[in-house]
C-alpha cells in the first residue's frame, strides 16, 4: 500500500512539475483512481452510455465505424483542474477573471493534418468544474441529442473540414486540448491532453444519376439560361449532397439574368414541392409594408408604434416605447428587451409561442435602457410580428388578403401556405411555404428593384431602403429592413450579396455586382451545421462554378 501511495505522489509531482511551477490557485479534486493516475494527459474514446466513474480500460476504443444510431464519447483524464492550468497562461488574473476570459481549446487533426481548430466559448463548462475537476467526459455523436456543448464542438468540426476529409476508407483523427485565455491578444498553454482513434468510413453506394447534373424542364414564367457553368464542380457539389457531406439539402436554384440556370432537388423533393425556409419569410414583412406604404395605407417606416396602439394599457409601460418606430422594428434595433439569441432574454421568441397573443407578449415587454440610449441590433422576432399586425389593421382585406392580391398574384405564385398567429393573422416570423422556383421569383423582383414583366410592385426607393446596410451586425455583416448583407471573397474577389435567412441554413441571395439570384434550401432545422454548410456551398462551389470573373 506504502508503494502504491508513493507511486502515485511521484507521478503526480511528475505531472505538475511538467506543467510549471506557479502554485496552483484554486484546489481541483485529489487524483486517486488508478485509471486516471495511468492515463493522465490523455483523452480515451468510449462508446454510449458510460460515465467518467463507471468506465474501465475494456471499455477504451481504438477504433470506431461511422455508422447510423453509434455514439461516440470522449473521457478526458487531466492532472490538474482548468483554472489552474490557466493560472500558468495568465498568473496575473484572478480565479475569476481566468475563468470569464478562457476556457479550453481543441484542435482536431485528420492523418496528420490540423484540420479545425476551436477556443470553447468562455459559457461551456460550469464554474465548479473549471475550479475543480481534473476529468470531464464529452458526448461527440449522441444519438439520443444530449445536451452538450461537446455535440456543438463534433458537428462545427466536421463542416469545417473533418467531414470532407473522412473520405471512405480509414482515418486517423487525433484531438489535443489546451488551455486559452482571450485578453488583448489570444494566450494558449502547453498541450494538456490528447488522444487517437482510428475512423472506419463505410463506402456509400451512389446513384450517379443523382450527382449528374440535372435537366431542366420548360416551365412557364421562366426562360432557360444558355450560359455555360463548371458542371465538374456543381457535379461535385451534388455528390457532397447526396452522400451527406453537406446534410439536409432540398433544393438549389441558380438564376442568372432573370433564366434559369440550375434547378436541382434533393431528398425526396421536386419542383413541386413547398418549402418551410423558417425566418427567411420574415422579410416578406418589409416588401409588404413597403407595398402598404406605397398606396397610402401607412405614411412611412417612421411612424411611431403609438399611432397603432394605446402603450399605456400595456404591462411595463415607460415613455421610451412612445419612441419605437417600424423602422426600429424592421431593422432590429429597437429598444424592446427581446433577443432570440439570449435564453433568458425576456422576449425571446421561445417565450411568445405558447402565449395566447403574441402581439400583447411584445407589447408588454420591458425596454432595455442601454439600447434605448444607444441602438443596438438583436435578432428579435416579436417585433416582426408587430409589423405584420400593423400592416394586417392597415389593408383592406388584412394582410393575407393583401398579400395574395399584391404580391403572389403579379409574381403567378398559386401554390403556398401560410402560417397563422394565435390571432389568425398571417405569421410574419415565419414559416411561409413556397416552391424553390417562387422563392427565386421573389429574390429576382429584388434584382429588378421591384419590378416585374413591367409593373413596379415595390418602389425602387424602398427596394434601396430594405437591402442597404442600416445597421452593423458584425465586421462582414450588416442588417436593412429584415434583409442581411454580406461579402464572400473567392479568389481574391469580392462577392457583395443581400439575402433573407432561415433557420437550417435557408437563404435567398441576390448578389449586388453580379447578374445573380441563388435559392438554398434546407430541412436542416437547429442543426449547428444548418448555415455553415450553405456558406461553404456558396464559397466553394456555386460562385466558383458560374464563371463569376
Amino acid at each position: 500500500m506504502k508503494k502504491i501511495c508513493l507511486m502515485i505522489s511521484i507521478m503526480l509531482l511528475v505531472v505538475r512539475t511538467s506543467i510549471g511551477q506557479t502554485p496552483d490557485l484554486v484546489k481541483s479534486d485529489r487524483i486517486v483512481s488508478p485509471l486516471h493516475i495511468e492515463n493522465i494527459g490523455k483523452i480515451v474514446f468510449t462508446g454510449t452510455g458510460k460515465t467518467i466513474q463507471d468506465i474501465k480500460t475494456s471499455n477504451f476504443l481504438t477504433d470506431f465505424k461511422f455508422k447510423d444510431k453509434e455514439d461516440l464519447d470522449i473521457h478526458v483524464f487531466l492532472g490538474n483542474s482548468l483554472t489552474n492550468y490557466l493560472h500558468l497562461v495568465a498568473p496575473q488574473l484572478s480565479a475569476d477573471e481566468l475563468t470569464k476570459s478562457g476556457n479550453y481549446q481543441f484542435t482536431f487533426f485528420v492523418d496528420q493534418k490540423m484540420t479545425y481548430v476551436e477556443n470553447l466559448h468562455v459559457g461551456a463548462g460550469n464554474l465548479k468544474s473549471k475550479n475543480q475537476k481534473t476529468t470531464f467526459r464529452v458526448p461527440l455523436i449522441s444519438t439520443t441529442n444530449e445536451d452538450s456543448w461537446g455535440r456543438f464542438l463534433w458537428n462545427r468540426f466536421l463542416m469545417h473540414g473533418g467531414q470532407e476529409a473522412f473520405t471512405s476508407g480509414e482515418h486517423q483523427l487525433k484531438i489535443e486540448i489546451r488551455p486559452y485565455i482571450k485578453l488583448d491578444s489570444l494566450l494558449v498553454g502547453n498541450k494538456i491532453a490528447e488522444g487517437e482513434l482510428k475512423i472506419r468510413v463505410p463506402k456509400i453506394k451512389i446513384n450517379e444519376k443523382l450527382v449528374r447534373i440535372q435537366a431542366i424542364k420548360p416551365v412557364q414564367d421562366w426562360q432557360i439560361s444558355s450560359t455555360s457553368i463548371d458542371t465538374a464542380k456543381i457535379e461535385e457539389l451534388n455528390k457532397k449532397i447526396v452522400t451527406q457531406a453537406y446534410k439536409d439539402i432540398t433544393s438549389i436554384v441558380v438564376l442568372k439574368n432573370g433564366e434559369l440556370l440550375i434547378e436541382e432537388y434533393f431528398n425526396g423533393t421536386n419542383r413541386n414541392s413547398l418549402h418551410d425556409m423558417r425566418s427567411v419569410g420574415k422579410s416578406f414583412a418589409s416588401t409588404m409594408m413597403g407595398m402598404a406604404i406605397q398606396e397610402g395605407y401607412l405614411k412611412s417606416e417612421m411612424q411611431l408604434l403609438n399611432e397603432f396602439y394605446n402603450l399605456k394599457s400595456f404591462q411595463n409601460y415607460t415613455p421610451e416605447k412612445e419612441q419605437i418606430a417600424l423602422k426600429d422594428l424592421l431593422t432590429m434595433s429597437s429598444s424592446f428587451d427581446g433577443n432570440d439569441m439570449d435564453a433568458g432574454s425576456p422576449g425571446n421568441e421561445e417565450n411568445m409561442y405558447p402565449t395566447d397573443n403574441w402581439v400583447n407578449f411584445t407589447l408588454d415587454l420591458p425596454i432595455d435602457q442601454k439600447k434605448a440610449r444607444a441602438k443596438t441590433w438583436d435578432y428579435f422576432t416579436a417585433g416582426v410580428i408587430i409589423l405584420g399586425d400593423i400592416i394586417d389593421q392597415s389593408v383592406p382585406s388584412g394582410l393575407e388578403k393583401y398579400a395574395d392580391s399584391h404580391l403572389f398574384h403579379p409574381l403567378g405564385i398559386t401554390h403556398y401556405k401560410w402560417q397563422f398567429t394565435p390571432q389568425k393573422v398571417a405569421s410574419t416570423a415565419g414559416g411561409l411555404q413556397l416552391r424553390s422556383l417562387d422563392f427565386a421569383k421573389y429574390g429576382q423582383l429584388y434584382k429588378n428593384q421591384g419590378n416585374w414583366k413591367g409593373k413596379q410592385l415595390l418602389t425602387q426607393e424602398w427596394v434601396a431602403k430594405s437591402l442597404f446596410r442600416q445597421i452593423a451586425i458584425s465586421e462582414n455583416e450588416y442588417y436593412g429592413y429584415l434583409f442581411w448583407n454580406k461579402t464572400y471573397s473567392v479568389d481574391h474577389k469580392d462577392y457583395e450579396v443581400y439575402y433573407s435567412s432561415g433557420n437550417g441554413g435557408n437563404k435567398i441571395f441576390i448578389f449586388k455586382d453580379q447578374p445573380f439570384v441563388i435559392v438554398i434550401t434546407s430541412t436542416a432545422y437547429n442543426k449547428p451545421y444548418g448555415h455553415t454548410q450553405v456558406d461553404k456551398i456558396m464559397q466553394d462551389y456555386l460562385i466558383p462554378a458560374l464563371h463569376t470573373r
